[in-house]
């Protein structure tokens, strides 16, 4: 994931380095110029390096400030590629594997670990800065005194390997905390979700808050504190060790040598100077390695979601006349039986401007099978037929075109994406008028002016939305579940004969027996099978007298 990130934006991540690097030159040398302005024998030469330490202090100042520009426009710019690349995994991926992976893991990936890898170029110009700040007050105390450079190292050498070794523990304990994150993710879902379950239940309620969020809250807090608490104690460790050279410096490892105050004085200024580059560097190191994590979250999360074969994206809907099943079977894990279930095989075809009612009980794979039907899942048995022709991996997306669908847990998205029309605010604001909407809601530009609606009503803005679509197939997964019975009747005995005089075929997957002789065939299913399937023959009078409630002029 970071090499990707790298990549993507190179020439921006090189400009950026370089000035952090030149930030850090600088400032080494202004470290130089101070010690050799306090070594100075004579006033004439603290002079002279006046101008010098002024011109090296504004270079200072300008590349510093190029490199922090820089590396939080190349931040922001990182963060949009994450976004796009979590995304189009997410658009491009098989549903199947999708519904697998649930929706929390991706809410993660796109919000807390894209953020934290994004964080992680702010803090580059830091690290670099501060390390070849580090590098070069090591390369000054080289020039002033090999010997004493020596002693520094063996300082320092014990104090990366404090710091590796605290760095193994500490990455453990953040890592557990990026992984029940994921799980918190889904924790703070049910708390707005199950909110009218939770205050029915006192006892629910006090069980989730406490040992099922409290313990997830908990739980990320505790190893976050200790993989962070870790770092800093190391850091803290690194400090000492600089403070404890010092003091060798000054009281026994420099003893009479030629320019013994130069060295001295040159010693303790650039570790006094270290002291705080060294901390900002030990400090944003955890930010590295929090990034490296999250990037390891969101390789896995997007390594679980591979793209799809379908062939090139589609846009609009092949001409429909048949859409057959062939001994098409699934295979899924049903809870009620905690075994895995088998959907099949199904023989089904469903003809143009037919209206097909699938009824059955509750987990006898009715969704599931038209999710077969719709191109969602790939059949592991059998085959799907669209005109005779056999949908395949490449042309699984343009099949799916044909269809609209509304299910029971189904999304309204604010606005419509893929209806263009001049007439389009004209035409949904009619629809939405006839449906009783017209005092909740409103189409302008494309877009609805709220979403804010009941059940019962969302459902009928996406009816809306169906039929502005245009296609030829529509299937309703319970529709009229959530509806009062006067518009339970309008869409059994209006809409869909509307739709059906239309030249649409209809598939509704319903258990309101009441109108089963509306449906020109009713296909039974019991426990994955298809146990009859009914044509129906309906007396003309059964059929709705009204206007058509659909009935809107382009």
């Amino acid at each position: 994931m970071l090499s990707y990130l790298l990549k993507q934006s190179r020439g921006l991540l090189l400009a950026a380095a370089f000035a952090s690097a030149l930030a850090g030159v600088f400032s080494v040398l202004l470290v130089a110029q101070i010690n050799a302005a306090l070594t100075a024998d004579t006033g004439a030469a603290r002079a002279a390096l006046a101008w010098t330490f002024g011109g090296v202090a504004v270079l200072a100042m300008l590349s510093q400030m190029g490199a922090s520009v820089l590396f939080e426009r190349l931040s922001q710019s990182a963060h949009a590629v994450l976004r796009r690349y979590i995304s189009q995994h997410v658009v491009a991926a098989d549903f199947r594997r999708l519904e697998e992976l649930g929706g929390p893991k991706v809410h993660s990936a796109l919000s807390e670990h894209s953020t934290r890898v994004a964080e992680f170029f702010v803090s580059v110009p830091a690290i670099l800065t501060n390390a070849i700040i580090v590098v070069g007050c090591l390369v000054y105390m080289a020039w002033l005194s090999w010997q004493v450079f020596l002693a520094a190292l063996v300082v320092i050498g014990l104090g990366s390997l404090g710091y590796h070794l605290a760095h193994l523990r500490a990455i453990r304990h953040l890592d557990t905390a990026s992984r029940e994150q994921d799980r918190l993710f889904d924790h703070f879902r049910s708390l707005v979700d199950g909110a009218k379950e939770l205050r029915l239940n006192g006892r629910k309620r006090e069980r989730f808050s406490q040992e099922v969020l409290g313990d997830s809250i908990e739980t990320v807090r505790r190893e976050r504190a200790r993989g962070m608490s870790i770092f800093v104690a190391s850091a803290s460790w690194g400090n000492f060790l600089i403070y404890a050279f010092i003091g060798l410096v000054l009281f026994m490892l420099v003893g009479d040598v030629p320019e013994r105050t130069r060295v001295m004085t040159g010693f303790a200024l650039v570790f006094v100077y270290m002291v705080t580059p060294l901390e900002t560097l030990l400090l944003n190191l955890p930010r590295a390695n929090l990034a490296r994590v999250s990037a390891a979250r969101i390789d896995e999360i997007t390594q679980n979601l591979p793209a799809t074969d379908d062939g090139p994206s589609a846009t609009r809907a092949p001409a429909l006349s048949r859409v057959t099943l062939e001994g098409v079977r699934h295979r899924y894990y049903h809870e009620a039986s905690d075994d895995m279930f088998t959907l099949g095989p199904i023989d089904l075809t469903f003809e143009t401007g037919q209206l097909t009612f699938l009824v059955g009980g509750n987990g006898s794979g009715k969704t599931t099978l038209a999710k077969l039907l719709l191109g969602l899942y790939r059949p592991e048995e059998g085959r799907v037929l669209l005109n005779g022709e056999r949908v395949d991996d490449a042309s699984r997306d343009r099949y799916r075109q044909c269809f609209s669908a509304i299910f029971s847990d189904f999304h309204l998205f604010d606005r419509l994406l893929d209806v263009p029309s001049a007439e389009l605010d004209t035409t949904g604001n009619a629809l939405i008028e006839k449906l009783h909407l017209k005092h909740k809601v409103q189409m302008r530009d494309g877009a609805f002016t709220t979403r804010a609606l009941s059940q019962g009503q969302r459902k009928r803005l996406a009816l809306v939305v169906a039929y502005l679509e245009d296609r030829p197939f529509l299937v309703f997964d319970e529709w009229a579940a959530d509806q009062d019975p006067v518009f339970k009747d309008v869409f059994y005995r209006e809409l869909l004969p509307e739709l059906k005089a239309q030249g649409k075929t209809v598939l509704v997957i319903t258990h309101d027996d009441r109108y089963f002789p509306l449906a020109d065939r009713l296909v039974r299913m019991d426990n994955g099978q298809i146990v009859s399937c009914e044509q129906v023959c309906v007396a003309p009078e059964t059929r709705s007298r009204h206007a058509p409630l659909l009935a809107v002029a382009p």
